[in-house]
């Protein structure tokens, strides 16, 4: 969908790229990135300054288009000049509502590179399938599929962003080459990543471009992100329990509802409550230290007080160490709406305080066990006197410094009397580290 609204300006020079949603868009958004670099321009943080902006758009709540909009309206107020491009999976379902808004230019469903550079007048560039220009951060993110076959009915990513589609498995390796000279992680992304391999020559899985990834680039730690719970195959636990400083143990599997009733009515068939706690529950037995976090939905259509103590009682018996939990949000043409009316907003809000509240205990009990214990690393930036890093399992950990420690290193955790984590340095990597006056990194914590 391309639907010209208000002429750019005759040159554009300066963009300005801001990014809603799941690290499938943030990915696209780099490739965008890449793009409008090697078309000449360059990539301001200063929305005042630029002459253009591309906003990559998220539908998976009514939330996220509607902070979406919000932006869209200040970067006009701000900005009177600047044209705006949108982009992503809420450009993708426009009924006009975002080609209306001020100085919208255009709206482009999908996130082909060739569409958003037209649409900035900038000249075209054969499509680079590698993303080789991400040098910000010690963590990359690596996309290896797109699209989804499923049919959940509360969702409308798949309206957006069509069926499954995997990347060939050459380019990925091609691509986590480039990025591992300069990323001390690689995360895989994309929108259903457990069905990595279905569309290719029988054989390939996930747990095979996995296998892969860590023989060819063998320096950097690879972590899924969000994965379902029944597709994580005997191999990649495998890998887990073996391998975690190659493979991060740590899992995002998506539970959306701990009721089979539920679950049935959300239209996903391919597990049940009983089969998604099996299976992480044997994995947690095996792992040491495990990372674990699930997307819950609460209030959805039909949703009981019993669906909902069904969902408490699962979470209670799995070791979570975080939760996302979101309010049901109705999007539009996804069937969920036609299957009732939501919970109402007090009790789903009631539901969701106390499925918080549970998962900050788990998270606290967890942060506490691991208080004495070794940790793999990775410093993602400077905040303060201090640095931030994220360990194999997802613990977000701070090294007091002033000097900038390795990029990634082995230390012991300490449980610090506000519930945070800090985390030592050794002695020949402090003595080796640079003063952080003179380096810093600019990557911040986001959900995986």
């Amino acid at each position: 969908m391309v639907s010209l609204i208000l002429p750019l300006a005759a040159a554009v020079t300066l963009v300005y790229l801001h990014t809603f949603g799941c690290k499938a868009n943030q990915y696209d958004s780099e490739v965008v990135r890449q793009a409008i670099e090697a078309a000449g321009a360059t990539v301001v943080a200063d929305p005042g300054l630029a002459d253009a902006a591309v906003v990559n758009s998220c539908t998976v709540t009514h939330v996220s288009e509607a902070k979406m909009r919000g932006l869209l309206r200040r970067l006009a107020r701000r900005n009177g000049a600047v044209r705006t491009v949108v982009m992503g999976c809420a450009a993708a379902l426009d009924d006009g509502t975002i080609a209306g808004l001020p100085n919208v230019a255009d709206v482009l469903g999908g996130a082909d590179p060739a569409l958003v550079l037209e649409a900035l007048g900038l000249p075209s560039h054969p499509a680079d399938p590698v993303l080789r220009s991400f040098a910000r951060g010690a963590r990359a993110w690596l996309k290896v599929q797109d699209g989804c076959d499923e049919h959940c009915t509360f969702c409308a990513t798949t309206l957006a962003r069509g069926a499954n589609r995997s990347r060939p498995p050459h380019e990925i390796l091609e691509e986590a080459e480039g990025l591992a000279a300069s990323h001390a992680e690689l995360v895989l992304t994309g929108v259903h990543i457990g069905t990595y391999g279905r569309d290719l020559p029988e054989g390939i899985t996930l747990s095979t471009l996995v296998e892969r990834l860590i023989v060819h680039v063998p320096h950097v730690r690879i972590r899924l992100s969000s994965v379902e719970a029944t597709e994580v195959d005997d191999r990649l636990a495998d890998l887990m329990i073996n391998a975690p400083n190659r493979l991060a143990p740590h899992l995002h599997a998506p539970l959306q509802s701990g009721s089979d009733r539920l679950l049935r009515l959300m239209g996903r068939h391919w597990y049940t409550a009983d089969s998604y706690r099996a299976r992480m529950g044997w994995l947690a037995a095996r792992l040491p230290r495990f990372g674990l976090g699930a997307d819950v939905i609460v209030g959805f259509p039909g949703e009981t007080a019993e669906d909902h103590a069904c969902t408490k009682a699962l979470v209670e018996s799995l070791p979570y160490t975080y939760l996302h939990v979101f309010p049901y949000s109705e999007r539009p043409d996804a069937p969920a709406q036609r299957i009732g009316r939501p919970v109402d907003p007090g009790i789903a809000a009631q539901r969701s305080a106390e499925l918080r509240d549970l998962a900050a205990k788990q998270g606290a009990m967890y942060r506490a066990a691991r208080s004495g214990g070794r940790a793999d690393v990775v410093v993602l930036r400077r905040s303060g006197g201090r640095f931030e890093g994220l360990t194999e399992d997802y613990l977000t950990v701070y090294l007091p410094s002033d000097r900038v420690p390795p990029e990634r290193f082995e230390g012991v955790v300490t449980l610090n009397d506000d519930g945070t984590l800090q985390v030592s340095l050794s002695a020949s990597a402090a003595a080796a580290a640079p003063a952080a006056a003179h380096a810093g990194r600019g990557e911040g914590r986001d959900s995986i």
